[in-house]
């Protein structure tokens, strides 16, 4: 047990909430230069996070961070600054990197797809994290929202969404039931929540019922090998 004052204590739960974020915001700028560079920011996580002083934690790359803790906490914490008269210009940019990030999968699925209007994508996972029902300020709404933006037809399978009935919230997306009915006639699919179900998807029948199929493995977390070996053209963040 730590025992301080009540300002410390309160700046404590923000500030661990920010560095975290900070973090995932870090490793994200680092993915997106190894893109440039030809550097694999998996490996590159790993080896930074050998080092006592960074850890392994919070270091994988994706698209962007969450939910209703670091969005709230990293914010309040730069209005606050703002309220005494200090800019946080690294937590202000490390919102910038992450409101980024969320669309690094769009601009895969241009460089594979080239045109999106008229053609249909996959979304892989709703939620902001798996094992949960939490939908806000989760990536995939941007995803959603930039895709109709760009005249695409949005489908998604979500292991909880899709079978709970909180769908009904959603607009622009339609929900499927099952993961090869998410696939049947897509011309792409972005994994957008890591659940550990879908490393066992049957990703070979998956690929026969695409029109194109292209996975962009937006949380770098399936076996590039296996879903290769299935047929499909493999993107992943900074690799």
């Amino acid at each position: 047990m730590v025992v301080t004052d009540l300002s410390s204590a309160e700046m404590i739960k923000y500030a661990a909430n920010a560095f975290l974020a900070t973090k995932i915001s870090f490793i994200n700028e680092v993915a997106n230069i190894c893109d440039r560079v030809g550097a694999d920011v998996t490996q590159v996580a790993k080896g930074i996070g050998l080092d006592s002083r960074i850890g392994d934690k919070f270091l994988q790359a994706g698209i962007g961070w969450g939910g209703s803790c670091f969005p709230k906490d990293v914010s309040a914490l730069i209005h606050t600054a703002d309220d005494y008269g200090y800019e946080a210009q690294l937590l202000k940019s490390a919102v910038e990197v992450n409101n980024r990030q969320r669309v690094i999968a769009i601009e895969k699925l241009q460089q594979e797809l080239k045109i999106l209007k008229g053609k249909t994508v996959g979304l892989l996972g709703l939620t902001f994290k798996p094992d949960t029902d939490d939908m806000r300020d989760a990536p995939a709404l941007n995803l959603i929202e930039q895709l109709n933006r760009l005249g695409a037809r949005v489908k998604a399978y979500d292991p909880i969404v899709s079978q709970s009935g909180l769908s009904h919230g959603l607009s622009g997306v339609i929900i499927e039931t099952n993961p090869e009915m998410l696939a049947d006639g897509c011309d792409a699919l972005v994994l957008v929540t890591d659940w550990q179900e879908f490393l066992k998807l049957d990703y070979n029948k998956m690929a026969q019922r695409m029109l194109n199929p292209v996975m962009i493995d937006g949380r770098n977390f399936l076996d590039r090998a296996t879903v290769e070996k299935a047929g499909f053209r493999f993107v992943g963040i900074g690799r």
